[in-house]
């Protein structure tokens, strides 16, 4: 199985510091954080990892390298200007995937999931990780019952930003810019989505006040030892 990492993103959210580093090299515990994102996929069994790339694409390039350090192979899939959105980005780096399921994990989430548990996911179409409601999203994203996910029911979860799709997920996707949210419903309309709940440590670093938060957390893990 590959996986891919969305970092095309501008982190409108996390300006200024964003201004001269890209999202996905800002620094968590002591270093980018989408090396903690490589270091758990290659202690998973990954070995192939594409990350797109627009928004100072360059540096994370210059900074990752082909990936040989963490024993992974890194594809780049560049975007034009302004990027292509979550199933526009995955859309385009199909052929950088290949023909069996692989893992996506958003650039601007930390997590402890257990990601070799979405090497043996039997995924058809689209399979989603869930997590508890956090503060800054108390209402949630989708419903998860009989291991299927819904966009309707209750209790709404938060989507986690990890997933496992299918190639043929995307058959009918156009070229060009576009949200894997519309997609990702009517694929639930069909129960053709299937998820889990996972209730460990999740961090959403979309804002300076979530990446403050993250950091606070690692620093007072680190200072327990």
């Amino acid at each position: 199985m590959r996986a891919m990492i969305l970092a095309a993103g501008r982190g409108e959210r996390l300006r200024p510091l964003t201004d001269q580093t890209p999202k996905p090299l800002l620094e968590v515990g002591g270093k980018p954080l989408i090396e903690h994102h490589l270091e758990k996929l290659a202690n998973a069994g990954f070995r192939e990892v594409v990350i797109n790339l627009d928004h100072l694409g360059d540096m994370i390039r210059g900074t990752l390298g082909d990936g040989s350090r963490w024993g992974l192979t890194i594809h780049y899939s560049p975007e034009p200007a302004g990027a292509l959105g979550t199933g526009g980005g995955i859309a385009r780096a199909l052929p950088l995937l290949g023909d069996a399921p692989f893992a996506i994990i958003n650039g601007d989430v930390f997590s402890h999931y257990p990601l070799a548990r979405l090497r043996a996911i039997k995924c058809d179409q689209a399979h989603l990780v869930l997590v508890p409601n956090p503060a800054h999203n108390p209402n949630g994203d989708f419903a998860l019952s009989g291991g299927y996910v819904s966009a309707e029911g209750q209790p709404l979860l938060t989507f986690s930003g990890i997933s496992v799709y299918h190639p043929r997920f995307f058959s009918a996707a156009t070229s060009g810019s576009f949200s894997v949210v519309p997609m990702l419903q009517a694929a639930m309309a069909a129960q053709s989505v299937t998820g889990e709940l996972f209730r460990g440590d999740w961090y959403d670093i979309g804002t300076i006040e979530r990446l403050d938060a993250l950091r606070g957390h690692l620093k007072q893990q680190l200072n327990q030892f």
